[in-house]
């Protein structure tokens, strides 16, 4: 009879379970295009205030894969993970997949400890920025650039018109202290355990597993299921915890552009949106994939 009880009791809140909720993080930051979402802290935020909210779990483990995108969101979204860690007094377990670069490391960087694969791409602790020049292009086709401005700097590295080196010496001025930013916060989540120079680490160059763990950037090599078994026990249960679904929650959590009836105001945004989509593309093509 108490067998037989006890199967109708759900796996989580059976004597000798413990339980580690599983937060899944993957995709570009901040790009947004009307199919495809980035990861922001809006459309994260509530999906981890739900994983630190289960009863009686004795860590959060996080799976991250994200080849990195706005440094603003990345970090929002590191100091929400921490935040939360520090109210429930919860270890969190960061996982890498295939790849924790740039921005995604960022966020991989929230975790007590990091595991990942061999094969998992780690760092590109950097800030980069691109654009194109039309100047030849418009010359070519016989159009006339009319630009209009109040404020000196207001059509800073504008790509009709030629590259002015005062605009692009105050975009790397900008890019230095967003670098600086970050590469603060890594030495403060990973401090002693980091075992390479400043010259090596932080140059934006990125590593296979092995070498992120030999370097410090990751604790160890292990996948998700192992790693907890072998510190949680075999009754460990780990429920995914995912984002609201449904029609309302999209009407009401989503951001205009992202996958809702707003989306369909995109028809003269087309052009902008192929850019966006195109350079997600090669964001992650940046790493293999």
């Amino acid at each position: 009879m108490r067998a037989a009880l006890m199967k109708l009791i759900p796996t989580r809140w059976r004597p000798g379970t413990t339980v580690v909720p599983v937060v899944r993080l993957s995709g570009v930051i901040g790009a947004v295009t009307p199919l495809r979402p980035g990861m922001t802290l809006g459309g994260v935020a509530k999906t981890l205030e739900r994983a630190f909210a289960v009863n009686d779990a004795k860590a959060v483990a996080v799976v991250i894969n994200s080849p990195g995108g706005s440094p603003v969101q990345s970090r929002q979204i590191y100091l929400r993970i921490r935040q939360l860690a520090e109210e429930k007094k919860l270890p969190v377990l960061m996982f890498v997949e295939d790849v924790a670069a740039s921005g995604g490391y960022m966020i991989a960087c929230a975790g007590d400890e990091i595991f990942c694969d061999p094969s998992s791409i780690l760092g590109s602790i950097g800030v980069v920025g691109s654009s194109f020049g039309f100047t030849e292009l418009i010359k070519k086709i016989g159009v006339e650039r009319r630009l209009y401005t109040s404020g000196e700097h207001k059509a800073t590295l504008d790509p009709f018109l030629p590259e002015n080196p005062d605009d692009v010496a105050r975009l790397k001025a900008i890019q230095r202290e967003i670098h600086g930013t970050f590469i603060e916060l890594v030495k403060a989540s990973r401090g002693a355990r980091l075992k390479g120079t400043d010259d090596l680490l932080f140059t934006g160059e990125y590593w296979a597993g092995e070498r992120a763990v030999a370097l410090g950037l990751a604790d160890a090599i292990g996948d998700l299921r192992s790693t907890l078994r072998a510190r949680f026990g075999d009754k460990v249960v780990t429920p995914l915890i995912a984002p609201s679904s449904g029609f309302l929650a999209g009407l009401l959590g989503r951001k205009p552009g992202a996958g809702t009836l707003a989306a369909l105001d995109g028809i003269a945004g087309m052009p902008d949106d192929l850019i966006s989509a195109l350079e997600t593309r090669a964001i992650w093509a940046k790493f293999g994939f």
